[in-house]
């Protein structure tokens, strides 16, 4: 692995935030609340998505180059902010650069995995984060008892970063939600980060406190991290710059949705 040149100012530096579009602000706004002095750098590949549908190959290259991005920038560190790209590519990539990559399945998995009495979880994702079963697999690494169902909802994150009104819900939500619900876990994981803006739509076919939104989780166990590794930054008062793929005024509009941006520094094509 690469090191950066004078690591005396190595926790000042910034850290990086990915997802496929505005999901990933879920995190970012929670990575704000626990480390408000920390820099960050947001970046929506909204050139790319969705991501859910593509192979993993097309994954691996596509954060690849958005790894590269980040190398420019010098960060300390990168946030997988999205649960496709840490089930596809963070193995392949993750010992490959100069900082440290945060993946959000994972870490997740390993945050939960202290509850013993956790034995039947439900995820709902994208198609390629299901087909490659990372939540099942890093459950089991710490709990071989435990039970996952993971159902695939392709039509979530398009119906959030198109900002669709007029759908059947009674297909594109509950259609989905149906064979997790009769699986009759202690929990369900929304194992997208574009998921929680369907909270109240989820919310009319189980009770609330049913799903967890990972991203508060993701969050702590970040912070834990940077804490126990000597990483955080020890000046006052952070900063956010956010960067899109393609249209970024689109970008910008959307992440409304999650929390309100007043400057986009620009562009960035990949």
């Amino acid at each position: 692995m690469e090191t950066f040149d004078n690591a005396v100012d190595t926790n000042t530096r910034a850290i990086g935030v990915m997802d496929s579009g505005v999901g990933g602000l879920t995190v970012l706004k929670q990575l704000l609340s626990v480390c408000p002095d920390e820099n960050y750098i947001y970046f929506g590949d909204t050139k790319n998505l969705p991501y859910g549908g593509k192979s993993k190959a097309q994954l691996v290259e596509i954060v690849k180059e958005i790894f590269e991005f980040f190398e420019t920038q010098k960060v300390k560190a990168v946030v997988l902010a999205c649960n496709t790209t840490s089930a596809t590519a963070y193995e392949e990539l993750k010992d490959k650069y100069p900082f440290k990559i945060y993946p959000l399945i994972q870490s997740v998995a390993r945050y939960m995995s202290a509850d013993k009495g956790l034995l039947k979880l439900g995820v709902m994702a994208t198609e390629a984060t299901v087909k490659t079963k990372t939540y099942t697999k890093e459950f089991k690494k710490y709990n071989p008892d435990i039970e996952v169902i993971e159902q695939s909802c392709p039509l979530w994150v398009p119906i959030v970063e198109n900002q669709i009104i007029n759908y059947d819900e009674n297909e594109a939500i509950y259609g989905y939600l149906k064979n997790v619900l009769a699986f009759n876990p202690q929990k369900i994981i929304l194992g997208c980060t574009h998921y929680p803006y369907l909270m109240d739509k989820i919310a009319k076919y189980a009770p609330k406190e049913l799903f967890i939104n990972p991203a508060q989780i993701f969050a702590r166990y970040i912070a834990d991290d940077l804490k126990q590794n000597n990483m955080l930054n020890p000046l006052s008062g952070g900063s956010v710059h956010y960067y899109a793929s393609s249209n970024p005024e689109h970008f910008k509009k959307n992440a409304r949705m999650f929390m309100e941006i007043d400057e986009m520094p620009g562009l960035v094509e990949i």
